[in-house]
């Protein structure tokens, strides 16, 4: 009796702990929500509702007296009266160490329980506006998951029973794991010294038939008897590297549009290091798209080519078209968008924290010139994923002292690209602050004004599902924008799986209809859902605008010689 006795009283101090912890963590949130104060010229939101805030309060004590009394009561082989499960996806308490131990077990899902708690109460507390109240939210679940006892050697049964079975030396390993990332600057997601850019990632085999100091212009070597006259130019990010277009054979985006009969042309952007930190929007949009469409039209002879962007290589190279109408010329026979915003009113997480004055710091510092450091964007995207990309390392580089598996996808992901300062403040204010590109005339590029309604072309459009960076329903605002006939198609998973989806492996599924006079989500009630991937599709969409076959050609001409083979060395440039 005396030994159960004891385990009453200290599963007690837990649950008393752990609800105290739980207040502790939300009255810390409230705390620092009320520092933060409102934005200025905004109203103060009124005050919490305190019948609210007490049924709230109520019910996160019951439910942990709840589990406290299923965890004494538990008998062995029985499930518990009451249990808090982890939300889909959550995968930090799957293994059976934390429910081996009725500590470890009681330990995570108070957790849970004040993870949940949190999350509610940012629903009672009023805001001033819905991006204010998207901003809570954002930072209610950084601080759930930063607090999660995963993450902390103390309270991680799996540290603890790895570090007793190799008697501390996965303690010694995440130690030197944890110094190695500190002299990168950068947590370690995969085996970098399994791969190698050119060698065993972006192998297609090419040439760079020209470059500036802003990008490098491939031209791929064909890949079937016979190629359409009208050539293929890919516009990628310029935010990260383009071989997430042509990782592995494969996986490879750009491999299967040569295999489709295109001549493929790709802008290879440069890694800017501080002699380029004084480009802006109007030298990434000239001596970019526009550029490499001058030399593109010249080396093939023709006068129009199909043209691809992705993401905000979309918004650029749209951006490039729209310049050229305004001047007369109409280079693109055909435009196709992944993933791309031309309308910024949603855009999602990452634009909660773009505000007048933080973009008033960036153009005090660096908007003149300067650079936004790689470091700073890939924290920026990790942390939108943070469960993911962040802590699931932490526990598994510095807890267990584990080395990451080698996958091409997170090597890409660790190689980042610095970004001129002045690009970077125009397009974070003219996009995601003002949304000035959706408005006829509004903004003035490369000495003319744009009108986006303008570019009459057939479109292709790609959103994916459950992408965080660009929200399918504003990538198919672009529907009522551009003035072409529209196709617009919906692609299972998110920003990067969605897209790199390739046919071979029948994943997935993609959604069309045709109408796209409705709005988003009538669109998708109607809409009809196909199996595999959307490359199909989009390929069978080209075809026709491909122009007639012929025999194909070399890189390059007389004028555009090969500097050197693909990938070339702009993409060799790695951020410090």
């Amino acid at each position: 009796m005396a030994q159960g006795s004891s385990n009453n009283d200290a599963f007690a101090g837990s649950a008393a702990q752990f609800m105290q912890n739980g207040q502790q963590m939300m009255q810390q949130f409230m705390d620092y929500l009320g520092k933060a104060g409102a934005p200025a010229g905004v109203a103060t939101p009124p005050p919490v509702d305190p019948q609210a805030l007490t049924a709230l309060q109520k019910q996160f004590m019951d439910q942990q007296m709840s589990l406290w009394q299923a965890m004494l009561n538990k008998k062995p082989g029985q499930e518990p009266a009451f249990k808090v499960a982890p939300e889909p996806g959550d995968r930090r308490f799957s293994a059976a160490e934390w429910k081996d131990s009725p500590i470890y077990d009681y330990l995570h899902q108070a957790y849970l329980l004040n993870t949940q708690y949190l999350k509610q109460m940012v629903e009672v507390i009023p805001a001033q506006d819905n991006k204010a109240k998207d901003r809570m939210r954002f930072l209610a679940r950084q601080i759930a998951d930063a607090m999660a006892p995963s993450n902390f050697a103390a309270t991680n049964p799996e540290f603890i029973k790895l570090a007793l079975e190799t008697k501390g030396q996965s303690i010694t390993d995440g130690i030197n794991n944890l110094l190695k990332d500190f002299e990168k600057g950068r947590i370690s997601m995969t085996d970098e010294s399994v791969f190698e850019v050119g060698k065993n990632i972006a192998t297609t085999e090419g040439a760079v038939v020209y470059e500036n100091d802003v990008m490098q212009l491939i031209q791929y070597s064909p890949l079937t008897p016979k190629v359409g006259t009208r050539p293929l130019l890919v516009v990628p990010p310029c935010i990260n590297k383009f071989y997430i277009m042509d990782l592995q054979p494969d996986n490879s985006l750009i491999r299967f549009m040569i295999e489709q009969g295109n001549t493929v042309f790709l802008v290879s952007w440069r890694n800017p290091k501080e002699a380029e930190g004084h480009l802006g929007w109007d030298d990434y949009v000239e001596r970019g798209p526009i550029a490499a469409l001058n030399v593109v039209r010249e080396i093939t002879k023709v006068k129009q080519l199909n043209v691809l962007g992705f993401c905000v290589g979309g918004t650029i190279v749209t951006s490039a078209l729209a310049v050229l109408k305004a001047r007369g010329e109409e280079p693109a026979a055909s435009l196709t968008l992944l993933t791309t915003l031309l309308d910024f009113t949603d855009t999602g997480e990452i634009g909660l924290f773009i505000d007048e004055q933080g973009i008033k710091a960036r153009e005090g510092t660096i908007g003149k010139g300067g650079l936004l450091p790689a470091r700073d964007l890939q924290n920026t995207f990790s942390f939108l994923r943070a469960n993911d990309l962040v802590w699931n390392y932490v526990t598994g580089n510095y807890l267990k002292g584990q080395k990451p598996q080698a996958f091409d996808l997170l090597y890409w992901n660790s190689d980042s690209t610095n970004l001129p300062g002045p690009f970077a403040c125009w397009y974070m204010r003219n996009m995601y602050l003002e949304n000035n590109l959706r408005v006829p005339g509004k903004l003035a590029m490369c000495g003319t004004t744009v009108d986006l309604g303008k570019l009459d072309m057939p479109v292709y459009l790609l959103a994916t599902r459950e992408d965080h960076i660009v929200p399918w329903q504003s990538a198919y605002l672009s529907t009522g924008i551009l003035g072409g006939k529209v196709r617009f198609v919906l692609g299972a998973s998110g920003h990067i799986a969605g897209v790199i989806n390739p046919v071979s492996k029948n994943k997935r599924s993609y959604w069309v209809n045709e109408d796209v006079k409705v709005d988003a989500d009538s669109w998708l009630a109607a809409a009809e859902e196909k199996k595999g991937s959307w490359w199909a599709d989009w390929a069978a969409w080209l075809k026709p605008l491909s122009g007639e076959q012929r025999a194909p050609r070399k890189p390059g001409n007389a004028k555009y010689k090969p500097i050197e083979p693909a990938p070339g060395r702009y993409v060799r440039e790695r951020a410090v």
